[in-house]
């Protein structure tokens, strides 16, 4: 069999775990029923897992079982999240503080409420992609129902300060939502001493199955009222209608319980890992960091290179790894990463990047074989364009 490149993606997804893929085959074939039919048996089981797996998610982030709401991911999250806050506080307030640096799923939202006549604060980032806090403390208005702030960066891995960011929204009276698709099982997150009201979540970035997430909606202090954006059946407590798809969400759940039990030695084991990739590129020269050097996720690491063209250093790493040179819901678009930009690269600088998204099943030898890879395509394509590689970033 023709040997495939090594897969270094891991923040557009990750392979189903084998354990979350036998804990969800029952469900497809034997645990059939719809959830929300009550009458026999073949309802009850598939009920009963399904509020199995929401305890299992409550208990990783300190909720209660009844402010889990399933959903089809956390893009679908953040949508019922942002517009489903805007119109139910509509007659309340009508301004919204977000960064520049999200996700689409949560800057589209935020423009297409613009278009309905909310406003919409977008806060600048810092060097390293953190966010200001004196700048968000500025930010808010009498008006402001919203805060969303990611906690894990999807393309340079920056984690935010929750808490920091939490403490402000309670002291303002504003609600706190935060996208944690990147975020849950890999670093602690608690509801509670973060202050969160919504928080977005998704299966596939942590070795479960694609096509399923949740959203975190505080019940009480304060109480998040949404309006919801699907209707028809009444189901997740009337906020999103659809039948539920057990199999997904049994292996959401068992997703989350392997990342936890597991997070503290494999947070290690990502980081030597990303660390000797990074010691081992920096030979190269030429190269920038992109986000802050320790407050990342522990397998993310996001480099420029100076001195090549972007679409010919993809092109030569195909052959032996599938990275990324941002965010794969935008890896259609031509322009340059609009969060690489933020952080104040060049154009050229920032078509010329490479997200390495390690993951639970990458190997030392692999990382290895992917710096010696990477480095001679560098120096290849800076030999063919004569550049020298030392270009202001």
């Amino acid at each position: 069999m023709e040997h495939r490149p090594i897969y270094l993606d891991c923040h557009a997804t990750t392979p189903v775990d084998r354990r979350v893929l036998m804990a969800m085959m029952p469900f497809f074939t034997e645990h059939f029923g719809n959830a929300a039919s009550t009458g026999h048996c073949y309802g009850w089981e598939a009920e009963a897992a399904v509020q199995q797996a929401r305890e299992i998610l409550a208990a990783a982030i300190q909720a209660t079982p009844e402010e889990i709401i399933f959903t089809s991911g956390a893009t679908e999250a953040n949508n019922l999240a942002i517009k489903g806050v805007a119109e139910a506080s509509f007659n309340r307030g009508r301004h919204i503080i977000t960064v520049i640096t999200e996700h689409s799923a949560v800057l589209d939202p935020c423009r297409y409420l613009q278009s309905l006549g909310f406003e919409v604060t977008f806060l600048p980032v810092q060097a390293d992609g953190l966010i200001d806090l004196t700048e968000l403390e500025q930010a808010f208005r009498a008006d402001t129902i919203l805060v969303s702030i990611m906690a894990a960066n999807n393309e340079i891995g920056v984690l935010q300060p929750l808490a920091e960011i939490g403490k402000r929204c309670r002291e303002h009276q504003v609600l706190f939502h935060t996208d944690a698709a990147q975020a849950i099982a890999k670093i602690p997150l608690d509801v509670e001493t973060m202050n969160i009201d919504l928080m977005s979540l998704t299966a596939h970035k942590i070795y479960g199955p694609k096509g399923v997430g949740a959203l975190y909606v505080r019940r009480r202090h304060p109480r998040v009222r949404l309006a919801p954006q699907l209707h028809g059946g009444g189901h997740e407590r009337g906020l999103r209608s659809g039948t539920l798809c057990t199999p997904q969400i049994v292996g959401f759940a068992k997703a989350v319980e392997l990342g936890l039990a597991e997070m503290a030695d494999e947070s290690q084991r990502l980081t030597r890992l990303r660390d000797r990739l990074w010691q081992q590129l920096q030979s190269a020269g030429g190269l920038y960091l992109n986000g802050h050097p320790t407050r990342r996720l522990a397998g993310n690491l996001n480099i420029s290179v100076a001195g090549v063209n972007g679409q010919a250093l993809h092109l030569g790493l195909q052959p032996v790894m599938a990275v990324s040179s941002g965010a794969a819901c935008t890896a259609a678009k031509v322009a340059p990463s609009h969060v690489l930009q933020a952080l104040g690269r060049s154009a050229t600088l920032a078509h010329a990047s490479i997200r390495f998204g390690i993951g639970r099943f990458n190997t030392e030898a692999e990382i290895d074989r992917a710096a010696e890879w990477a480095m001679a395509t560098i120096q290849s394509l800076r030999e063919t364009t004569g550049s020298t590689g030392c270009l202001k970033g």
